[in-house]
């Protein structure tokens, strides 16, 4: 298995043959695995991968199979291996004529030999595929026939044999798919889409068929030796996650395999399956937690409750943004289920599809893996007898029929489950509840505000216990904002009081009648400040469009958003908000450096395999995709290393050169000397200032961090000692020798030239 990963988004930009050549700094770097992003044949002018069209090929536009060879190559010139991202739940169908699957699904109907590898609901459709493609209904008129092809504009679509005679209208008429208006897609579309997004047809991979035709070249580069770990997406959208994993680890030759798998706080991955754990989510949660101050929660709380009109209950706003979800985009989904549920005893279908609406809002998780996570249903099926009496005997009714593991209905009442959660609560609810952005985290929690030392290390010492292999994360591309954006925001937690004034101060000078949304775009300004005008504009239009309360990306207010822009453009252009926002950031920027330095040192050393996303080993202030996925300089990286390696002990400041210090000492040590990090205790800390200190020792590596920066700055360290055994010990970041004596090592002199230490026997 790796001892640390380093995380690529391979696409025409930057593409294999640019990876091979950071082959070398990945190796200087200290991690022993690249990890890439999707790598099979994806729709054109894909800039992340996960829109596959063909699984036989090595997709070209990222350099083809002749650049993953020399990847690869490069890769193990240095010692190296490679773990690959998989996409086994759906394809990209956006240029059917890309596909070739799908085309020959439109062309053949159910008589195609690809028609089973598609979750298609050819009933409902009458025979036909649903394709909500067309401006209005009154599109179909712009059809053309042209070289044995229907068109619509730029889109293509195949003839069935013997159908091409009459006009563009006639023969689409005889054709095995329908084009219909794109609005449909919420209502009327007959075959499982990745979420919401039309383009991305769900796959059958439960059949074993259709699991070895789309996996046998990845497993090919498994046996052959060029991919050494797997990271499967999304096997929430899979009919049979266990399933899938036993498969796929019997076919791997149980190759480390991590899962891109959503926790909720205290849920566990099922015991059976065939992973090493996450993709790091839950560890992202655990390490941004301990450096989050409780004691701003009243505050910060009270302003959101000013801006909004009311205190927001954030329970009650993830129900009400499922619901929309359940109601609007998930509707054909909805719709499904009641169509494969039947008619119920005594339940008509309204209270049918209401009952099953309600359920999916309710429920707690992503999705329960019957019958492992019974209790969830059960508990769900609760709720809702509470809160909605008028369906009780229609919540009664669903739930013996929604607990037969393996039914039918059971299967996509998961494979629901967990789209509902992710568009409602991390593409809704986190861009409308604006209290504190730091938290509004994939696989967080908005509602806990901050964790303890002691409990952090509860979590640290289950996670040695249950999941030591598993990926840890602090930035991927798909997280809302950057590490570095959250450590700086984390600061606001304990300047809560400052920062509400300034706020104030920005909506009085640049009024927005949204403001929560206002909220949410000056913390995201602050965290990645300074940044060009051209992103800010672009995080602020994404996130307006997104929360869905003044503008959508469906109907765009024109008028609402000319005047969000308005306000992104105020500070660049008002002096006095400039210079506010220049001040405020200038403040706070060191204690967030301080917060970055201590996250960053959590998460490579604690129980797990730790991943760095792109460029991250220096400073990153990077916002929602596609932000977080602009082009990485390593000539910079690679001189910032070399200076390191000649000596230099970097200063914190805006270079970043001191990230790229811990990062590198501490890979190196994991790759090295992973007897050092094979346990995990608690480090004893008294004084003072022991409440602005997490510490541990890993089995010979002892983890020293500073949390809560603003406050130590107020009282600093005093008589604070660091509880060690005695003898001599050296920091691996500094080179310094320090001695523990009867009162410990004192930690103000051990954090004098940096807020973090990794400690070893000298």
């Amino acid at each position: 298995m790796p001892a640390a990963t380093y995380r690529l988004q391979v696409h025409a930009g930057f593409r294999l043959q640019d990876a091979a050549e950071v082959a070398g700094y990945l190796a200087d770097l200290g991690v022993t695995h690249a990890y890439s992003s999707p790598l099979l044949r994806s729709a054109e002018g894909s800039n992340h991968g996960y829109d596959t069209v063909d699984h036989a090929h090595v997709d070209e536009a990222r350099g083809g199979r002749a650049g993953l060879d020399r990847f690869v190559t490069a890769l193990h010139a240095h010692g190296l291996g490679l773990v690959l991202d998989l996409v086994p739940n759906h394809m990209g169908v956006d240029d059917p004529a890309a596909a070739p699957w799908w085309w020959d699904v439109l062309q053949h109907g159910q008589r195609s030999e690809h028609a089973a590898a598609f979750d298609i609901d050819w009933e409902f459709g009458g025979g036909k595929v649903r394709i909500p493609v067309l401006g209005s209904a009154d599109d179909v008129a712009e059809l053309e026939l042209v070289d044995g092809e229907l068109r619509y504009y730029d889109n293509r679509f195949p003839i069935a044999p013997g159908t091409g005679e009459g006009t563009p209208q006639e023969v689409h008429a005889r054709q095995h798919y329908e084009l219909v208006d794109w609005r449909r897609a919420d209502s009327g579309l007959n075959y499982r889409r990745f979420f919401a997004i039309n383009t991305l047809a769900g796959l059958r991979v439960e059949d074993p068929a259709i699991f070895d035709a789309t996996h046998r070249l990845v497993l090919q580069l498994v046996h052959d030796g060029a991919v050494d770990g797997l990271r499967i997406d999304h096997p929430d959208g899979l009919a049979d996650p266990k399933g899938y994993l036993d498969r796929l680890a019997g076919a791997s030759g149980g190759r480390w395999t991590v899962v891109e798998k959503i926790l909720e706080p205290g849920e566990d991955l099922p015991a059976s399956w065939q992973a090493a754990g996450t993709t790091g989510y839950d560890a992202l949660a655990e390490v941004d937690g301990v450096l989050v101050d409780p004691a701003g929660e009243p505050a910060l709380t009270a302003l959101d409750t000013e801006l909004a009109g009311k205190a927001v209950d954030y329970e009650q706003l993830v129900h009400d943004c499922k619901r929309e979800v359940t109601d609007g985009m998930l509707g054909s989904e909805v719709a499904r289920l009641v169509r494969v549920i039947g008619p119920l005893p005594g339940v008509d279908h309204a209270q049918q599809t209401e009952a099953l609406a309600e359920l999916l809002a309710s429920f707690p998780v992503y999705r329960s893996y019957l019958p492992d996570g019974r209790e969830h249903l059960d508990a769900t099926v609760a709720a809702v007898r509470t809160r909605r009496p008028d369906l009780v005997h229609a919540a009664d009714a669903l739930h013996s029929v929604l607990s037969s593991a393996g039914s039918e209905a059971a299967t996509r009442f998961e494979q629901t489950s967990g789209p509902v959660m992710a568009k409602g609560v991390e593409d809704s609810a986190y861009y409308r509840w604006a209290r504190f952005a730091a938290l509004n985290e994939v696989g967080g929690d908005p509602a806990r505000f901050g964790s303890t030392v002691a409990g952090f290390h509860t979590a640290q010492q289950r996670r040695a216990q249950r999941y030591p292999e598993s990926m840890t994360t602090l930035s991927t591309h798909d997280t809302k904002r950057s590490e570095d954006v959250r450590a700086r925001l984390a600061v606001l937690a304990e300047l809560p009081g400052d920062w509400a004034r300034l706020v104030r101060t920005l909506l009085e000078r640049h009024p927005l009648a949204d403001r929560p949304l206002a909220h949410l775009v000056w913390q995201n300004l602050v965290g990645a400040w300074p940044l060009s005008r051209e992103r800010a504009h672009a995080y602020a239009e994404k996130a307006a469009r997104e929360a869905g309360t003044s503008t959508t990306w469906t109907s765009p207010d024109a008028e609402f958003e000319g005047r969000l822009h308005a306000l992104v453009d105020a500070a660049y252009d008002d002096p006095a908000t400039a210079a506010d926002l220049d001040a405020f950031v200038t403040r706070i920027a060191p204690l967030g450096w301080s917060n970055s330095l201590s996250q960053k040192l959590l998460q490579l050393t604690m129980p797990g395999v730790p991943d760095v996303y792109q460029g991250s080993e220096l400073w990153d202030f990077s916002l929602v995709d596609p932000d977080n996925r602009r082009p990485v300089d390593y000539d910079l990286r690679r001189t910032l290393l070399a200076a390191i390696d000649g000596g230099e002990i970097p200063a914190v400041d805006a270079t970043g050169a001191a990230k790229l210090l811990v990062v590198s000492r501490v890979l190196r040590a994991r790759r090295d000397h992973p007897g050092w990090f094979a346990g995990y205790e608690p480090v004893g800390v008294t004084g003072s200032a022991a409440d602005h200190v997490v510490a541990y020792d890993r089995g010979g590596a002892v983890t020293v961090a500073t949390r809560l920066p603003a406050g130590l700055a107020a009282t600093g360290w005093g008589d604070t000692a660091l509880q060690l055994p005695t003898g001599a010990w050296q920091d691996l970041l500094t080179r310094e020798r320090v001695v523990s004596d009867m009162g410990g090592v004192a930690v103000g002199a051990l954090l004098d030239r940096l807020p973090v230490a990794l400690l070893v026997r000298s």
